[in-house]
Formats: C-alpha cells, structure tokens, sequence
C-alpha cells in the first residue's frame, strides 16, 4: 500500500512542513516588491495589495506541495484610477511575480487597448482579438481604457465580439493566462456593470491613489537625479508652484504630467544655455535647471496646451 505522505503521480515525498519566510525568500517575490518600491514612489495602499496578494499565492503554493485541498485562485484583477498613477509599471511586477511563484509560464506583459482588439469590419475582430490573447498567453495581459471595448450606442460597433472572446478565455484559460483591465474608476464601474461576466471574472480590484504633491515632487527629483539633472533652490520652489497650479487645470496626469514639464524643461535650460552662456560651461551648469526654466511655463500664465494636456491624460 503506498505511503499516503506520497505523491500517486510522481512518488515524491510531500513536505510535513513548510517554512513560509524561506519560500518568500527562495521564491525571488522579494526583489520583486523591493523594486517596486524603489521605482514607485507612494502608492502605499497599492502596494500593501500587491504584498498580501503574493502571500496568499505563497500560501496556496505551499498547500498545492502538502497536499492539502486547494483550487488556483482567481487572478484576473482590475486597477483603476486616473492617468499617471502607476498601473502599467505594477502591472508588469505582477507578471513577474506571478512568474516567479510558478502561475504564469513566461512572467511578460502584453499591454493593449480596443484598437489592438476590435476590427473596423465583419470578420476582422476575432482574428485580431485571438492573436492578441496568443502573444500574451503565459504571462498577463493589460487591457488599458478597458470600457471603451463597449459602446452601445454604436450598433455597427464589434467591440461586443472581442468581449465574448476574451471572457471565454479568461474563464477556461485562467490557468494560463491572467488579464488585467485598467481605467478610471467611474467608467470601469459602469464598464462592469454592463458586463457582468467581467465583474464575476475579476478577484481582484485595485484602488491607484493620485499623487500628493510632495509625492509629486519627489518623483521629478527622481527622475532629474536619473539623468543627472538637478533643480536650484529657486526652481525647486518654483515647482512646488507649478504642481499645485498644474493639478487644477483639465487632464492632470500625475506622474506623467511631471515628466512631461521636467522634458519641457530641460528644453527650455538648453535653449537658454545656447543662446545666453559665454565661454566654456562645465558638468555642473550642463545640469542645473534654474527658476527661469520652470516659470516660464504657460501654467503660470493660466494656461497649457489643450493638445498637450489630453496627450499627458492619454486622451
């Protein structure tokens, strides 16, 4: 009679025991998380998600080895929030989290949005859909603006096809695959509670917070230090400045509106390097960017560009 401490399938031995903190360890999970909290600033409530998300997966793991009763959890997750918050870069640490705890084959993400998805003719939306899923199987897929799949108000609109298709494949390929659907918070709810074969589909929803200001500053001191570019006393004071006027102006994007006025910035440094300073101009005046190239942002004048801002809010 065989040992009933051993696996029928394959004759190995399952542990009596398992030491959780040594799996953590073993597992990669935390370097994972570590860099998810060097790359992001804030984001506390998100990222307490993502820690007790890989416990609970750590968890089942550990029962699937001892032979206790378990069932693959759900995975399919929805973020929401407004632009610039994050949710594309978590959601490539979560396909490499869920690669590294053995739940998804290859660990990738595939980001894409309705124009990946749905076709412009009879024919075209199931071929484009299916190739889609194709590339993103074994790892995650991310489904960005996620409710613009459905428009009722189009009756020639295909969207509906590449729902169906993509439902299904959550459901019989959940073992494979994981799909992640983003956007903003009201028109997710709205998107789910059209289709409730998503909402009973995600385990998961995800809250992405807006940035504080402080936060906000932070993260332009992050990314000048990253190429080594650095604000005066008097710019850094002036972009306290242009964060909250910025912040009360349409289509504010967060992180993404940052980067895009340190970009405008450094053009503005260089021009006024070329066209004002004489003489040879060493490292440290190459990376300093002064009051002069903050404030001369149409924000203080009571304005930005309309293109520009729908751009930073991905519109």
């Amino acid at each position: 009679m065989k040992d009933d401490a051993m696996d029928a399938d394959t004759e190995t031995p399952r542990p009596e025991t398992v030491d959780l903190k040594a799996e953590y360890e073993a597992s990669g999970v935390r370097e994972i998380l570590d860099e998810l909290d060097r790359e992001l600033i804030g984001l506390a409530p998100v990222k307490a998600r993502i820690r007790e998300t890989a416990a609970l997966l750590l968890v089942e793991r550990a029962r699937k080895s001892m032979g206790l009763s378990h069932e693959t959890p759900t995975l399919h997750m929805s973020f929401t929030g407004n632009p610039g918050t994050g949710k594309t870069t978590v959601a490539m640490k979560m396909a490499g989290l869920l690669h590294r705890l053995g739940y998804v084959r290859k660990g990738h993400l595939v980001s894409v949005t309705r124009d990946d998805l749905v076709g412009q003719y009879i024919g075209h939306t199931a071929p484009k859909t299916k190739e889609v899923l194709k590339k993103a199987m074994g790892g995650v897929l991310f489904i960005d603006e996620a409710y613009y799949l459905y428009r009722p108000d189009n009756e020639r609109d295909y969207g509906q096809e590449a729902i169906e298709i993509l439902l299904q494949v959550m459901e019989n390929n959940r073992d494979d695959l994981v799909v992640i659907l983003a956007g903003y918070a009201d028109r997710m709810e709205n998107f789910f509670s059209s289709n409730p074969g998503f909402r009973s589909r995600i385990a998961h929803h995800i809250e992405f917070p807006d940035y504080s200001d402080d936060e906000l500053l932070r993260i332009a001191k992050h990314m000048m230090d990253e190429q080594n570019y650095a604000l005066s006393p008097e710019a850094e004071a002036a972009f306290v400045d242009y964060i909250g006027l910025r912040r009360t102006q349409p289509h504010f994007a967060n992180a993404r509106s940052i980067r895009n006025a340190f970009d405008r910035a450094r053009l503005r440094q260089a021009n006024r390097l070329f066209t004002e300073a004489a003489g040879a101009l060493d490292g440290a005046a190459l990376s300093l960017i002064d009051e002069r190239d903050i404030r001369a942002s149409r924000v203080f004048r009571g304005g930005l560009d309309s293109e520009v801002a729908r751009k930073e809010a991905g519109q």
